[in-house]
C-alpha cells in the first residue's frame, strides 16, 4: 500500500465507480491518457499535485501515471475532498493522497508537506499554495523543481506576483489563462456548480430573488448568468470600471456592494481579493440574507468581523451557518466562506473539467521536454496545445469545422489586398 492519509479505504469501492462515472464525460484526457501509456512522456518525473480531490483529479492523476509520472497528491482545499474517491485513488490506482474532507488548518499544511516529501520535479497547483510553500518552508526542494503548472485565476495572480518580484524560482505555466480553460471552465463550470452549491446547502428558491455577484470576471459572468436563467434578478458589483460597463451592458444592474447589501437576498463573490462582502454590510443585510463565496480563498467574505459582530451563532443545516447580530438580525453563511461549489456540491461538471486537466497534462509533458529553454517565469499555454484540445473536444462531440481554403490563407497574412 502506498503511503496516504485519507478518511477510510472502506470508501474506495464507491470512488472507483464515481471516477469511472466522471471519466465517461472526459474523452480528451483518455485520448491524452492512452497516448501518454504509449510514449511516456513522464517516465521518471516525481510530480506533486495539490488540487480539490474529486472524480475529475483523479482522472488526471491517472492519466499523469499512465505518463510515467510518480504522482502525489494533496487537496488545495479543506472542504473540497471527496473522501471516497481520495479512497480509490490510493487502493485502486497506487496513487500516493494526502487529503481528508473537513481537515483543520493544521492537517492541511501537513498534507501539502506530505506531497512535498516526494521531492518533485514538477508541481501543479490550484491555488499556489505548494509554490508558497515551498519558497517559504522547503527552499532545500527548489533545488529538485524543472518546472510546474497552476489552474486558477487567484493562483496565477499570486505567482505573477512574485515573478515581478524576482523571488520565483522556476517556471509555471499559467494554465488558467489557456482559452480552453477560463472560457469554459471558469464561466459554464463555475455558473453551474456554484449554482448547484447554493441549492443543495439552502433548498431555496432562485427565481424572484434579488442575487448580488461580487465581480464581474469570467466566473462571475457564468454565475449571473445562471442566476438570471433561473429568474433572480441579479445585481453585480464591482471596482473595475470596464467589467462595470460590460455587466450593464449585458443587462445587470450595477451598483456598489454597500447599496446592494441593503436589498440583496443571496450573495456570492468570486473576485479573488479580501473582505469584499465587509463589516458594514453585515450590518445592513436583510434578516435571513445568504451568502457564499466563490473565489478560491476564503477571505472574500470578512468572516472575522462578522463573528465578532454576532451575539450567537450554531449550523441551522449542513453547510449553513446561522449568525445573529447584535441587533437581531439572522444571515446565514454557507460553508465557512470557501468555495460553495465544492463545501457543498460536487464542483465543475466533469465535461467542462475534461478539458481543464487535459490542459494540466499536456503542460506536463511539455514542462518535462522543454524546461531547460524556460525563464524563472509565469507562462501561458502554447497556442498548439489550446487549440489541439479544442479540437479533440470538437471532435469527442462529433461536431466539424470549416477549414480555410489556401487562398484564404493567402489574404490573411497579405496587406496589398484591399477592397
Amino acid at each position: 500500500m502506498v503511503r496516504h492519509d485519507v478518511k477510510d479505504l472502506k470508501l474506495a469501492r464507491k470512488g472507483k465507480l464515481r471516477i469511472e462515472w466522471a471519466a465517461r464525460e472526459m474523452p480528451v484526457l483518455k485520448s491524452i491518457a492512452e497516448r501518454f501509456g504509449k510514449e511516456r512522456p513522464l517516465k521518471g518525473v516525481r510530480l506533486a499535485a495539490c488540487l480539490h480531490v474529486t472524480t475529475e483529479t483523479a482522472s488526471l492523476a491517472e492519466t499523469l501515471k499512465a505518463g510515467g509520472a510518480e504522482v502525489y497528491l494533496c487537496a488545495s482545499n479543506p472542504l473540497s475532498t471527496q473522501d471516497d474517491v481520495a479512497a480509490s485513488l490510493v487502493k485502486n490506482s497506487g496513487i500516493p493522497v494526502f487529503a481528508i474532507k473537513g481537515e483543520d488548518h493544521k492537517t492541511y499544511y501537513k498534507h501539502i508537506m506530505d506531497a512535498l516529501s516526494s521531492k518533485p520535479h514538477i508541481t501543479m497547483d490550484d491555488g499556489a499554495d505548494l509554490v508558497s510553500t515551498l519558497h517559504t518552508k522547503k527552499k532545500e526542494l527548489l533545488k529538485n523543481l524543472i518546472g510546474g503548472t497552476e489552474e486558477t485565476t487567484t493562483g496565477v495572480i499570486r505567482l505573477r506576483a512574485m515573478a515581478e518580484k524576482g523571488v520565483l524560482m522556476y517556471p509555471i505555466i499559467a494554465v488558467n489563462d489557456a482559452y480552453t480553460k477560463y472560457m469554459f471552465d471558469n464561466r459554464y463550470g463555475t455558473g453551474q456548480s456554484t449554482i448547484d452549491g447554493i441549492l443543495r446547502a439552502t433548498n431555496r428558491l432562485i427565481a424572484g430573488s434579488l442575487f448580488v455577484v461580487a465581480g464581474y470576471g469570467w466566473c462571475s459572468k457564468g454565475i449571473a448568468m445562471r442566476a438570471k436563467g433561473l429568474g433572480a434578478k441579479v445585481i453585480v458589483t464591482e471596482v473595475n470600471p470596464l467589467r462595470g460597463l460590460e455587466a450593464t451592458m449585458d443587462g445587470f444592474e450595477v451598483m456598489p456592494m454597500k447599496d446592494a447589501a441593503r436589498i440583496g437576498d443571496i450573495f456570492v463573490t468570486a473576485t479573488g481579493d479580501i473582505d469584499v462582502i465587509y463589516k458594514d454590510c453585515f450590518r445592513l443585510m436583510k434578516d435571513g440574507a445568504i451568502f457564499c463565496n466563490s473565489g478560491h480563498f476564503n477571505v472574500e467574505i470578512a468572516i472575522n468581523d462578522l463573528r465578532k459582530m454576532s451575539k450567537a451563532r450554531r449550523i441551522i443545516r449542513d453547510f449553513v451557518e446561522e449568525y445573529t447580530l447584535k441587533n437581531g438580525k439572522r444571515i446565514y453563511l454557507l460553508g465557512e466562506g470557501r468555495l460553495i461549489n465544492l463545501a457543498a456540491a460536487e464542483g465543475h461538471p466533469s465535461a467542462v473539467m475534461d478539458m481543464s486537466f487535459a490542459n494540466q497534462a499536456l503542460c506536463a509533458e511539455y514542462m518535462a521536454k522543454h524546461y531547460k529553454k524556460l525563464e524563472k517565469k509565469v507562462y501561458s499555454v502554447p497556442e498548439k496545445i489550446d487549440a489541439e484540445i479544442a479540437k479533440l473536444k470538437l471532435r469527442s462531440m462529433g461536431i466539424k469545422i470549416d477549414v480555410l481554403t489556401p487562398a484564404q490563407k493567402k489574404y490573411l497574412k497579405s496587406w496589398e489586398m484591399g477592397t
